[in-house]
C-alpha cells in the first residue's frame, strides 16, 4: 500500500525536477535571443499545464483510492489489492507516456540550443560589421574635417547662417515685388473707382443746389420786377451779383447763382421786396444793403453757436465767420455746417478713445472745410486755402496740418490729422448723409426694380436701404440656384450701365423652396 503511493511521489518528483529544469534552461535561453525566447515559453507553458495536470489528477486519484481502502479495507482486501495492482499497471502506462515527453522535451531543447548558438554566431557577426561601419564612418567624419577645415558644429553653423541669409535676401526680393506690384495695381484701382464715382455722381442734386424759388402772389409781380425797360431786375443782378429768371413757371422767380450767400441776400431781399410793394432801384440797393447785413449777421450767429455746441474756444472771430458761412454751402447736397459738426463730434470720440487730447480733435474737425467758405473766391484746394486761413488767424501748427492733410494736398503726419480723414470719410459716407430731390430719388427706385422685374424668373423686386440695396424674390420652380447666381451678376452690370448713382448698390436675390405638410 505504500509503495503505490511512494510510486507517485517519485513521478511527482520526478515530473516536478523536469519542469523545474527546463523553466531555468528556458530563463537563460530568454536573456540570449527573445525570438527563441517566446517559443521556448510557449513550450514551458505548455508542459507545466500538462505537468500540473498530471499532478492534479494523480493526486485526486491517490486520495480518492486510499479513501476507498479505508473504508473497505477489512471487507474487500482481496479485491483492494486486486485494484491497487491495476492501478500500479495503469501508473506504468502513465510513466513511460511522462518518459515519452520528457524525450520529445530533451529533443527541442537541444534543438533550441542549436538555433541559438547560431543565432548568437550571427549577433557577433553584426556586432563586428557595425564596428566596422562605425571606425570607416569615424575616419570620413575626420577627414571631411581635416579637408574644411572646420568641426562638425563649425561647419552646421555656417550651413544655417548661409540659408538664413539667402532666405532673408529671397524674402526681401519678393517682399520688394509684392509691394510694386500691390501699389501699381491699389493706384491703378483707385483711379477707377475714382472715375467711376465721379461718372455716377452726376446727380440732379446741383440744379437744386445751385438755384432758389422766390413765389409770388400774383404773375403781375413779375413785371413789377422787371420794371421800366428791365431797370429793377437790373438793378437786383447788380446788387446782389445774382442771377433772376423770370420765365413761364406760374407765380415763381428763380434766383440762380453759385455763390449762396449772394443768393440768400438776394432771396431775402426779394421777399421784402415782393412784401414791401415798393420795387424801384433806390428801394432795391437800401432792402439789399439790409439784407446783407441780416446774413452777416446769422452767418456770425451759426459760427458762434458751432463753436459752444462743439466746445471749442478761443477761435478767431474771422474764423468764426467763415464757419457761420457754411451753413450757406453744401457739398454733394450735404450741408457742410452739418457735416462740420459731425466730423468735429467724430473726432472727438475717437480721440477720446485713442488717448489724444479731444479738443484738439473737436477743434481741427470743426475746421477741416472752412476752406469751402471762400473756395468760390479763392483758388485752389480747399483744404489748402482752409489750411492757410487758419495758419493766418492764429491757430496752432498741429491743427493747421490737420486742416491741410485732410484730403491728403499734403502728407498726413500725424495721427490727428488722419483722425480727421477718418471722421470726415464717416460722415460723407454715412446712408442719408448726402441726399437728393425727391423726384430723382423716386425716379432711381423705380428703374432699380424696374430692371431687376425685366428678367425671367421674377416674381418681386424692391429696392431698400434708400436704393442702396436691390432684393429681387424668384419663382422658384422657373428657377435654379445656378440661374439666381447669373442673375445677380446680370442685374448688377445693367445698372452700372443705364443709372447713375452714389456709392454701389447691392443686388440680393432670393430663390427659396418650401416643403409644409400637417399631422393629423
Amino acid at each position: 500500500m505504500s509503495t503505490p503511493l511512494a510510486l507517485v511521489g517519485a513521478l511527482l518528483a520526478l515530473l516536478i525536477g523536469v519542469a523545474v529544469g527546463y523553466i531555468i534552461r528556458l530563463k537563460q535561453a530568454k536573456s540570449r535571443l527573445e525570438s527563441v525566447e517566446a517559443l521556448s515559453q510557449k513550450m514551458v507553458d505548455d508542459a507545466r499545464r500538462e505537468a500540473e495536470n498530471l499532478k492534479k489528477e494523480a493526486l485526486l486519484q491517490a486520495k480518492d483510492q486510499l479513501y476507498q481502502m479505508k473504508l473497505e479495507a477489512e471487507a474487500e482486501s482481496k479485491e483492494r489489492r486486486g485494484e491497487l495492482t491495476s492501478w500500479e499497471k495503469r501508473l506504468d502506462k502513465k510513466e513511460e507516456g511522462l518518459d515519452k515527453k520528457s524525450s520529445r522535451l530533451e529533443t527541442r531543447q537541444q534543438e533550441f540550443s542549436d538555433k541559438e548558438a547560431e543565432l548568437a554566431g550571427v549577433r557577433k557577426r553584426i556586432d563586428e560589421q557595425k564596428a566596422q561601419y562605425d571606425q570607416m564612418l569615424a575616419e570620413e567624419k575626420q577627414t571631411l574635417e581635416r579637408l574644411a577645415g572646420l568641426t562638425q558644429e563649425q561647419a552646421k553653423e555656417e550651413l544655417v547662417a548661409s540659408i538664413e541669409s539667402q532666405a532673408r535676401h529671397e524674402s526681401a526680393k519678393t517682399l520688394m515685388r509684392i509691394e510694386a506690384e500691390t501699389k501699381e495695381s491699389a493706384d491703378k484701382k483707385a483711379q477707377e473707382i475714382l472715375g467711376l464715382a465721379c461718372k455716377r455722381y452726376a446727380g440732379d442734386y446741383a440744379v437744386e443746389k445751385t438755384v432758389s424759388v422766390v413765389n409770388l402772389p400774383n404773375e403781375e409781380m413779375k413785371g413789377r420786377i422787371i420794371g421800366r425797360e428791365g431797370r429793377n431786375i437790373r438793378a437786383i443782378e447788380a446788387a446782389t451779383g445774382i442771377d433772376l429768371i423770370i420765365d413761364d413757371t406760374p407765380e415763381a422767380v428763380i434766383i440762380s447763382g453759385f455763390n449762396p450767400l449772394r443768393r440768400e441776400v438776394a432771396r431775402r431781399s426779394l421777399d421784402r421786396l415782393i412784401s414791401d410793394g415798393r420795387i424801384h432801384p433806390a428801394r432795391i440797393e437800401e432792402i439789399v444793403a439790409k439784407a446783407e447785413t441780416e446774413v452777416e449777421a446769422s452767418v456770425k450767429e451759426a459760427g458762434e453757436q458751432a463753436t459752444f455746441d462743439v466746445g471749442v474756444h478761443g477761435i478767431h472771430p474771422e474764423i468764426i465767420k467763415l464757419i457761420g458761412r457754411l451753413k450757406y454751402r453744401t457739398s454733394y447736397a450735404q450741408n457742410v455746417l452739418v457735416h462740420s459738426l459731425e466730423v468735429a463730434f467724430l473726432c472727438g470720440i475717437m480721440a477720446s478713445e485713442l488717448g489724444i487730447n479731444p479738443k484738439h480733435a473737436k477743434r481741427a474737425g470743426l475746421l477741416h472745410d472752412i476752406g469751402k467758405a471762400v473756395d468760390h473766391e479763392i483758388e485752389g484746394p480747399h483744404a489748402v486755402i482752409g489750411a492757410d486761413l487758419a495758419k493766418r488767424h492764429g491757430e496752432k501748427p498741429h491743427i493747421v496740418h490737420a486742416v491741410g492733410a485732410h484730403h491728403e494736398d499734403i502728407p498726413p503726419d500725424s495721427v490727428l490729422a488722419v483722425l480727421v480723414q477718418a471722421a470726415d470719410a464717416l460722415s460723407g459716407a454715412r446712408p442719408g448723409a448726402r441726399r437728393e430731390m425727391l423726384e430723382s430719388y423716386v425716379k432711381r427706385l423705380e428703374e432699380l426694380e424696374k430692371i431687376a422685374t425685366a428678367h425671367d424668373g421674377v416674381a418681386n423686386a424692391y429696392a431698400i436701404q434708400a436704393g442702396r440695396e436691390l432684393r429681387i424674390v424668384l419663382e422658384s420652380e422657373k428657377t435654379s440656384d445656378e440661374q439666381a447666381l447669373m442673375l445677380s451678376h446680370d442685374v448688377a452690370r445693367t445698372i452700372e450701365e443705364e443709372l447713375m448713382y452714389p456709392g454701389q448698390i447691392k443686388v440680393t436675390v432670393i430663390r427659396e423652396t418650401r416643403a409644409v405638410d400637417y399631422a393629423k
